[in-house]
């Protein structure tokens, strides 16, 4: 039977030493500031957007919410960008996304300074983070590390496995992995054999947004899971892309859906935001 990896309680627990590291940093006179821009009226990321200035709040960082129409141009946004670019007084900069259609999204993250980049998408970013090298990688990669660390979990010399490949959690967990000397392999949806190749590792990550992606069947016992992906079951209920009920069973260690991965999520990102507040002041 495995161990729960409570990310709710590491959550808090690091917020708690975030806040006597922000107390610190503004008696020397730095206070980290973090500037939101969301456009439009997607629920969702009006959620997001609120626990994220909730979080800042509790640890003593600076938040700004910047919320745009739905019919704000590129052009619009762009400027907006620019002009926290030249705020002395923003550490880091977060364009929520989605993007409303008419916004292209690639050109709009690239227009934020690497230095401010604190979700980690710009390609400056990604290839610092690929070098591994000085930068910030995405929130979610670097949540799942801090699970890893707060449980004892050693990834160096492990078969790792990450399912899905996308920029923001596939791709960069890849990375982070192989940095700590992980042998990675990553899978998706083009993967023949996925189970085969599953029940070799050691460590499985899951993050494709579909419901039963990971079964018993393709686990070896005492593996190691980390479940990323959010969804709803026939009741409604929350629900990752493992079944929980049956992996559990034979992992050594399986993160929860929810009060896993999530709450690392924005947690790391108020790391990167205090990680670009040192930087902007050294």
């Amino acid at each position: 039977m495995a161990t729960i990896m409570d990310g709710k309680a590491l959550s808090q627990k690091l917020k708690e030493q975030m806040k006597e590291r922000i107390a610190q940093m503004r008696v020397e006179g730095i206070i980290p500031k973090l500037v939101v821009v969301l456009v439009g009226n997607d629920s969702a990321s009006e959620v997001y957007v609120r626990n994220k200035h909730k979080s800042c709040g509790e640890v003593g960082i600076e938040s700004e919410i910047i919320h745009l129409p739905e019919e704000t141009t590129q052009e619009e946004l762009l400027d907006t960008v620019y002009q926290l670019n030249e705020d002395p007084t923003v550490d880091g900069i977060l364009v929520q996304l989605p993007l409303p259609k008419q916004i292209n999204e690639k050109i709009v993250l690239r227009a934020i300074l690497p230095e401010k980049d604190v979700d980690g998408f710009h390609p400056v970013s990604v290839g610092l983070l690929s070098i591994g090298d000085e930068g910030f990688a995405p929130a979610t990669p670097s949540g799942i590390m801090a699970i890893f660390k707060e449980y004892g979990i050693e990834v160096a010399g492990k078969n790792c496995v990450v399912i899905g490949r996308s920029n923001i959690v596939g791709k960069p967990m890849a990375a982070l992995l192989l940095q700590h000397d992980a042998t990675v392999t990553i899978c998706h949806s083009k993967t023949q054999n996925l189970a085969e190749i599953t029940r070799r590792a050691d460590i499985v990550i899951v993050a494709t947004g579909r419901r039963n992606t990971l079964t018993a069947d393709m686990v070896k016992d005492g593996v190691v899971v980390v479940d990323v992906g959010m969804n709803r079951n026939e009741l409604g209920k929350l629900c990752g892309d493992v079944d929980f009920a049956q992996v559990k069973e034979k992992a050594s260690f399986i993160t929860p859906v929810p009060g896993g991965v999530g709450p690392m999520t924005i947690t790391e990102l108020l790391e990167n935001t205090i990680l670009a507040a040192q930087r902007h002041h050294r």
